[in-house]
């Protein structure tokens, strides 16, 4: 027993033996598990949209006394294509919404919210940053870029709702043309098919399911609690507590 208390070197070995080495990340589906679970279930949901999607079609043609078709040409079709920039098109609006309104509007006890109270770290200015080592580089360029960049999340997803809008567009006009001369009718432009009632009822039906979405999250964050998740208060918050930190 003498020749351990005597050993100078006996804490530091046993320190070294049940430490943990700091320097070892994570492994990789730790660091980047959300990000490959939600594109896979994108994929395992977009495949069986196109194969629910197909067979609907070849039953919608049957009933009709029409040829049906293989699943490859309905990968082609403007029903396809309608149906996937129709929901594409709500999903960015509901971002890109909720990302400008987040940066001037308060909810005050929801995780959702800023708190109104204290300054939010997302409020500060980035030029005050410029030195930074691990800055992005159009904070450390400053002028148009730093403008762009602290822009840049909204301006992609109002770009990306764009795009799908064009998309939405051009796939109801194709499906609507299909329609038109399965039925002996004439087929109209993109321009004409944008003004129809069809194709913003479709828009609409699910612009505002978007916001319920955003709503009932920003509300129901304030009352209810979910351990673990980032998208909710503490479990031990008080419902006035704003904001999930």
């Amino acid at each position: 027993m003498s020749n351990v208390i005597s050993d100078p070197d006996f804490a530091t070995k046993q320190w070294s033996v049940t430490e943990k080495p700091r320097d070892r990340p994570a492994p990789w589906w730790r660091r980047h598990g959300l990000g490959a679970v939600c594109l896979a279930l994108f994929l395992v949901f977009w495949v069986a949209q196109s194969l629910t999607g197909w067979v609907e079609h070849n039953h919608d043609a049957q009933d009709h006394h029409e040829a049906t078709i293989s699943y490859a040409d309905y990968l082609t079709t403007g029903d396809f294509y309608e149906v996937t920039f129709e929901n594409w098109e709500s999903e960015f609006l509901q971002m890109a919404s909720y990302i400008v309104l987040t940066a001037y509007l308060v909810q005050r006890g929801s995780a959702e919210s800023k708190d109104p109270d204290s300054e939010s770290e997302a409020d500060e200015d980035p030029v005050a940053h410029r030195l930074d080592p691990d800055a992005p580089w159009p904070v450390r360029r400053g002028g148009v870029w730093l403008r762009l960049y602290e822009n840049s999340l909204f301006l992609v997803f109002v770009l990306l709702f764009l795009a799908s809008m064009v998309g939405h567009a051009l796939g109801g006009t194709a499906a609507y043309n299909s329609q038109q001369a399965a039925h002996g009718g004439s087929p109209i432009s993109v321009l004409v098919f944008v003004r129809t009632s069809e194709f913003w009822f479709q828009s609409f039906q699910n612009w505002q399911s978007e916001f319920l979405a955003v709503f009932s999250i920003v509300m129901l964050s304030m009352f209810l609690r979910q351990r673990g998740s980032p998208q909710s208060k503490p479990v031990h918050a008080g419902n006035h507590v704003t904001g999930s930190d």
